[in-house]
């Protein structure tokens, strides 16, 4: 059984704005993958909520800007994104970590807005999203804002949204997609339906002859509190031969992260995953790019 106290289904972005500010304790719900959840735990029993999910013609859809900016409805499911045109031609390893959340069921009713909001570091868009330095816009009383992701999260399921704000798009401009390729393996105990134990996500712009790895990006879910990038690794390894950049980051990527033991893993054993799968990572996004690796 669900122990919901209220639901107002909002008619707008606006309306849903309105309607958490005369409600203080009222919760946002969309897809309803995690809330649901924790309603039926007992976590957030009698709570009030404020529904948008009708809200697809504002906050839903994937287009190309005219400057070549993607931008993401925060209500896009999981499967949206990764059968989106937009995304498989532009930026197809947001695709592929988005469709290794959960299962069909998941990825056909979870959103990446929610994804994003719930300030989870196992999220399997997160990685991503930080690797692409995305930016995400945030509506409220006071107008929007925007945010960028180095700055979104603020510690464990905490992110820079106000009670009385929405996130209403998702921005990756193109000078952090363009001319790079990306791999995003995620770790997990079982190969579907899990929590990642660690996800790393990596993106590398080749040289014209294929054998540099010019600049590349490295983010990681579960390696610390909140999605990181790991910039020792990246300065490290960013204009060196691609083979000797594959050999070198995941000992570079040790400086970057801080994971903790849970009951899923060890700490110990998370580094040990940090260290290999940073240059599988590498090593596959390079196959993409066009490098005989």
């Amino acid at each position: 059984m669900y122990d919901i106290g209220s639901i107002y289904q909002a008619t707008s972005v606006a309306d849903a704005i309105r309607a958490l500010q005369e409600n203080p304790e009222a919760l946002v719900i969309a897809g309803g993958t995690d809330v649901l959840i924790k309603i039926r735990e007992g976590k957030l029993a009698g709570c009030s909520l404020v529904s948008i999910h009708e809200l697809g013609e504002e906050l839903g859809g994937i287009t190309l800007a005219a400057n070549g900016d993607v931008e993401i409805g925060p209500l896009s499911t999981f499967r949206d994104v990764t059968f989106s045109g937009v995304i498989r031609d532009k930026i197809p390893v947001l695709g592929e970590a988005t469709d290794m959340a959960g299962g069909p069921q998941l990825r056909a009713a979870g959103t990446i807005g929610g994804n994003v909001c719930n300030g989870i570091t196992s999220a399997d868009s997160a990685s991503t999203l930080t690797a692409l330095d995305a930016v995400l816009v945030v509506r409220g009383p006071a107008g929007e804002r925007q945010v960028p992701i180095s700055q979104w999260y603020k510690g464990v399921g905490k992110v820079d949204l106000a009670q009385d704000e929405l996130l209403v798009k998702i921005l990756i401009s193109r000078e952090n997609y363009e001319g790079f390729t990306g791999h995003y393996i995620k770790y997990a105990m079982r190969n579907a339906m899990d929590i990642a134990t660690l996800g790393v996500s990596c993106l590398v712009k080749l040289s014209a002859d294929k054998q540099t790895a010019e600049t590349v990006r490295l983010a990681f879910g579960v390696a610390g509190p909140v999605p990181m990038r790991a910039p020792a690794a990246e300065a490290a390894v960013s204009g060196l031969p691609i083979e000797e950049a594959i050999g070198q980051i995941g000992k570079a990527a040790l400086q970057d992260v801080n994971p903790r033991t849970s009951w899923r893993a060890s700490r110990e054993f998370r580094l040990q995953l940090v260290e290999e799968l940073s240059g599988r990572a590498l090593r596959e996004a390079a196959r993409k790019g066009g490098a005989a690796v």
